[in-house]
């Protein structure tokens, strides 16, 4: 590591900032010693606002039906090898219900752009969810839709949602999205979101095709003058059905650099450590508490569709990594020295909390 290398992670952990060039800059002069240094300042940054508490959010993949056409994704609207489900409300209120009694606090309902989940469907599936399980925070991430939508579904009582920006660069996000897809609608829709008062995400995939260590530069910018309470970000990884089949996946390693970044630069922000990470990498969620992060998601889906929401090849679905296991889960956290906590896991700012199992 170089002087200047060591000299910008110091600062970034001072100022919680950086101009963009310098940004980039760390990114390519990025070696296992600054790796190191940035994980562990991230773990200490982490532990001083979290403690040693890693939240959980039980995932429910709704639907793999998808009205868009996005380069990299599985369940695009071309692929006509994808395996197509669609969860009813009563399936998705019955995921809740298994998640409640198995001690999630939050639920996250996740899908493609299914034109089936109209506001009224939606509105009354959080309604529902919030009746039974009043306790409980919803997460929604179910993509683009209109300001009045979005103020419908926070009226209906959704806490929190997750829209992930893919790249702050428009030329780049018109590199992995069909033109019918606009990056100026994707940033219209995350003022909106915050604007509403959820607790928003956004987040980029790491490694994506044709990205540059300047457009990962622009993400971190994005995100640090945005500032999330929420921010999900995982290597690419290529679908065998998708325009981008031959493109190098990305790298755990990168990862968990930017994952200590961020850490740094928004020291309260709800960070996980994603599935896709587990997914190229053998213990890649401990690796990612380890660099920072403290949020897991656990599989509250039909054990029969698991499979078949694929986003991207090799997805983890079963085993350790689904929500039944959660006494696995909790022993993995245990081995970094961490807890799963039984709460709603809130943003700093709400209610939340810290209470061991």
């Amino acid at each position: 590591m170089t002087e200047r290398v060591r000299s910008l992670i110091f600062r970034l952990e001072r100022e919680q900032s950086l101009p963009e060039r310098e940004y980039a800059e760390l990114i390519r002069g990025r070696d296992e010693e600054a790796a190191a240094l940035l994980a562990r300042l991230a773990s200490e940054k982490r532990r001083a606002v979290f403690g040693n508490a890693v939240y959980t959010r039980g995932l429910i993949e709704i639907s793999s039906i998808c009205k868009n056409n996005c380069l990299y994704c599985g369940i695009r609207r071309d692929n006509i090898l994808a395996e197509r489900y669609r969860l009813t409300p009563e399936e998705i209120l019955a995921c809740a219900d298994e998640g409640y009694a198995l001690g999630f606090r939050t639920f996250v309902l996740q899908g493609g752009e299914d034109p089936f989940y109209t506001d009224e469907v939606l509105c009354g599936i959080v309604r529902q969810l919030k009746e039974r399980h009043p306790d409980c925070a919803v997460t929604l991430s179910v993509g683009e839709r209109s300001r009045e939508s979005y103020q419908a579904l926070r009226e209906a009582g959704a806490d929190r949602y997750l829209l992930r920006h893919e790249t702050a660069d428009p030329d780049h996000y018109a590199k992995l999205h069909p033109r019918e897809m606009s990056f100026d609608n994707r940033m219209r829709c995350l003022r909106d979101l915050k604007e509403l008062g959820y607790q928003t995400g956004c987040g980029f995939m790491v490694g994506s095709p044709f990205q540059t260590p300047e457009n990962l530069a622009g993400d971190l910018k994005f995100i640090e003058t945005f500032r999330p309470a929420m921010c999900g970000i995982g290597p690419f990884v290529p679908h065998r059905n998708t325009p981008f089949r031959d493109h190098a996946p990305g790298t755990a390693e990168l990862t968990l650099f930017l994952l200590s970044v961020i850490r740094l630069m928004l020291p309260e922000v709800l960070l996980p450590a994603t599935t896709a990470l587990g997914t190229v990498l053998p213990r890649g969620r401990e690796a990612g508490i380890l660099a920072g992060a403290n949020v897991v998601m656990p599989n509250l889906s039909p054990v029969r569709v698991r499979k078949k929401y694929e986003l991207y090849d090799n997805k983890i679905c079963t085993g350790e990594e689904s929500a039944q296991c959660r006494d696995c889960l909790r022993q993995r956290m245990r081995s970094v020295g961490c807890f799963l906590a039984v709460d709603r896991g809130d943003a700093p700012g709400y209610t939340s909390a810290k209470k061991p199992e």
